[in-house]
């Protein structure tokens, strides 16, 4: 099947801060890229709490071209501060009837950040009539159980870490001393990868997934 004959599809990835995004589904984004779909995100806040807002913007507008973004839409939520209430909701369905998604991304719901599972338990109301919603992990999420990998590769797994990169004031920002953002991604991609029988993958948890046979 030539890249051509493939259907473009819709892909929306939702995260609480600049950066989840690139952490959590990068790869995966990349390679939905390398094939032509047409990628999007909403960022619930700017991150202030963990740097200053305007560069963290700008940041995640750098690595959004580097993963091929089409459009970026943002919450303009306090971070730290987000709340789950029928106006988050509507606003996460408005960007759901603006991009109408085939599949949608999400930070995993058990997670020691409150923004990270308030995000999750808005797009769960926010979603509830799409086929696919897959959630994805970061460095503080707990309890994941994956039962469904991508593999991304060297190629792509090398375009989520550019995108990472381009995240320049959040590298060294994980509160494990030595560690970086960067050693964590490479670390958490083999991983998964060994899990899924290849070299580096992405894994997430689905809320739901059609296949249809």
């Amino acid at each position: 099947m030539t890249t051509a004959s493939i259907k473009k599809m819709n892909i929306l990835a939702i995260g609480a801060h600049p950066d989840d995004i690139e952490i959590g589904c990068g790869g995966t984004l990349a390679k939905y890229a390398s094939y032509g779909h047409n990628i999007f995100m909403f960022i619930a806040t700017d991150g202030n709490a963990g740097g200053i807002g305007k560069i963290r913007k700008k940041e995640q507008v750098n690595a959004a071209k580097i993963l091929n973004v089409k459009d970026i839409f943002w919450g303009g939520y306090i971070d730290t501060e987000m709340e789950v209430h029928k106006e988050a909701i509507m606003k996460v369905e408005d960007i759901i009837n603006k991009t109408q998604p085939d599949s949608i991304f999400i930070n995993y719901s058990d997670d020691t950040h409150q923004d990270h599972r308030h995000i999750a338990a808005i797009t769960n109301s926010a979603t509830r009539y799409i086929r696919n919603v897959l959630l994805y992990e970061t460095p503080t999420t707990q309890n994941f159980q994956p039962n469904v990998f991508v593999d991304i590769g060297r190629q792509f797994l090398d375009i989520k870490m550019e995108s990472l990169k381009a995240h320049e004031s959040q590298i060294d920002k994980t509160n494990i001393m030595g560690v970086s953002i960067l050693e964590l991604a490479q670390s958490a991609a083999h991983f998964r990868g060994v899990q899924a029988r290849v070299a580096f993958a992405e894994a997430f948890q689905s809320l739901r997934l059609f296949i249809n046979i």
